[in-house]
């Protein structure tokens, strides 16, 4: 097995370090999947439209594109941008959402904006000029194709 310090300059530049989760990671994913959010403060509304301030991102690794999803409710196109690198994928953008009541002498108006960013690293290295976006109903959809030597290859098993 080859490791990074026997590998050619062109090698290394594609691989990818493998980072596990700690061990108070990986307690914290299990109490946020075990116990439902916003527990402990039932009556607290939530400050921003995504529940952790981020959007959720889906990255699904195909045989020649990687395909990065993100769900981004109450934000509109020109107030978003994205960026690559070969590794990695920034969306970065901003939210605005305002609600209003008006009943007999009461009068309410709470306007709450933020802007947000997230960065994912990607499974395989990609060709950032080709690159497609779309987005609709509030779902930012990225094409990423990957790099000739990134892409993923059947082997064939012979048997003895």
């Amino acid at each position: 097995m080859a490791t990074q310090g026997n590998l050619k300059k062109s090698e290394k530049e594609n691989v990818v370090p493998f980072r596990p989760l700690s061990m108070f990671e990986e307690m914290e994913h299990m109490l946020e999947n075990f116990v439902p959010h916003g527990w402990l403060h039932p009556f607290k509304k939530e400050q921003t439209i995504f529940a952790e301030g981020v959007p959720r991102v889906d990255v699904i690794d195909r045989d020649d594109t990687v395909l990065v999803r993100a769900a981004l409710p109450g934000v509109d196109k020109d107030d978003l941008t994205v960026s690559t690198t070969p590794q990695t994928v920034t969306i970065r953008g901003a939210t605005k959402k305002e609600f209003r009541e008006e009943k007999d002498e009461y009068f309410r108006c709470e306007i709450s904006s933020g802007s947000f960013l997230r960065t994912v690293t990607l499974p395989a290295p990609v060709d950032e000029e080709k690159v497609k976006a779309k987005f609709k109903d509030g779902l930012l959809e990225l094409t990423l194709p990957k790099i000739e030597n990134a892409k993923r290859r059947s082997i064939k098993i012979e048997t003895e």
